[in-house]
């Protein structure tokens, strides 16, 4: 019998997994699913499918099934399979990780600015896969490394991995639901008006530059996104944000930030990386350099991520304190804030 839970939105251009649409044929007699699909889904495995129907990613006319449903003609399959090793050989190399949480099936790290999740074009190595690659064969070999989301280069904090197929595909299925607590610190150009608030706008890519993500209005047009933030602290000419993620989107933050009139302080790729408030005095011109080069990138922190343990059920928090590079940024913004007010109260002795 059909599970009456709704299908979760789950990307279809995501590279980790692959999926899947399958309309049953009118002749087709009734049969258990995961037999039919074990029939229709070439160099499958039966565990693979398996593991599918137990992480609630087979669904049958948009409901979560069983293994024990039956198909019928005309029902409309969709399934979602972790997709096979990349072609790209992720070679071991002994980069230190600063592990947060680590247990049998998933392993937690804070990954520093400039590092790059994964082995792509252009990023064969010294990648955070290279790094945990090595880390497990040397620690526990045999084990392999599965990614189930990223961050951004040049944005810091918490990223999870799965140490295991079946684990993988279970925290996959909390992040396409949307069930995974993700909260950044953000440092966003502007006086940001309300403490508190919500962007949402679908994300897409730019039609004028493919690396960057836009919001449309449309709603045929990009992914859901939705970004809630409050402020932290207020400091003029920036404001601290803490943004939790509904929806997890490429560069959502980053895109939300601008759309919303407060790009990330020095994001080059949104217009954060140049004087979008404040004054043209040459003093403060200098003071926006210098701190530039104390955080040469975005101001983003993935600070807090929250899951529950693919096997055990237990709800698993972890936090990662602000880096130094964005500690040193808050601290020269809150000392130039305390300087303006101290130069409006006593101007003559400033």
């Amino acid at each position: 019998m059909c599970d009456s839970t709704r299908e979760p939105q789950l990307p279809q251009d995501h590279p980790l997994f692959e999926h899947y649409q399958i309309t049953v044929d009118k002749g087709q007699s009734l049969l258990r699913i995961d037999k039919f699909l074990m029939g229709r889904l070439e160099n499958v495995s039966r565990n693979k499918v398996q593991e599918a129907m137990r992480g609630g990613h087979v669904f049958v006319n948009q409901s979560n099934v069983k293994a024990n449903y039956k198909v019928k003609p005309g029902d409309n399959i969709r399934i979602m399979l972790a997709a096979p090793k990349r072609e790209i050989e992720v070679i071991p190399q002994n980069i230190p990780l600063d592990i947060c949480y680590e247990d049998d099936d998933v392993i937690m790290v804070n990954k520093p600015a400039g590092m790059v999740v994964h082995p792509a074009y252009g990023n064969y190595h010294d990648t955070l896969l290279n790094a945990m690659k090595y880390y497990l064969e040397k620690n526990h070999p045999g084990t392999e490394p599965y990614m189930v989301h990223r961050i951004d280069k040049d944005t810091t904090g918490l990223l999870l991995l799965a140490k295991n197929e079946p684990a993988q595909t279970r925290l996959a299925h909390q992040f396409f639901s949307h069930t995974i607590d993700r909260k950044y610190t953000a440092l966003v150009w502007g006086d940001v008006e309300k403490d508190r608030g919500t962007v949402q706008g679908n994300l897409g890519r730019s039609v004028a530059d493919r690396k960057v993500m836009t919001v449309y209005a449309s709603s045929d047009k990009g992914k859901h996104a939705v970004t809630h933030y409050q402020v932290i602290e207020r400091f003029g000419y920036v404001t601290a944000l803490e943004c939790q993620l509904e929806t997890g989107r490429t560069h959502q933050i980053r895109a939300h930030m601008k759309y919303l009139g407060h790009p990330l302080f020095n994001d080059q790729t949104y217009g954060g990386d140049r004087i979008r408030k404040g004054t043209s005095f040459s003093k403060y011109k200098q003071f926006i350099q210098n701190a530039f080069s104390v955080c040469p990138r975005q101001a983003l922190h993935a600070r807090v991520l929250g899951f529950e343990h693919p096997r055990t059920g237990e709800k698993i928090q972890q936090e990662a304190p602000l880096p130094q590079d964005m500690q040193q940024l808050m601290d020269k913004w809150r000392n130039y804030a305390q300087a303006s007010i101290q130069s409006k109260q006593n101007p003559q002795t400033f």
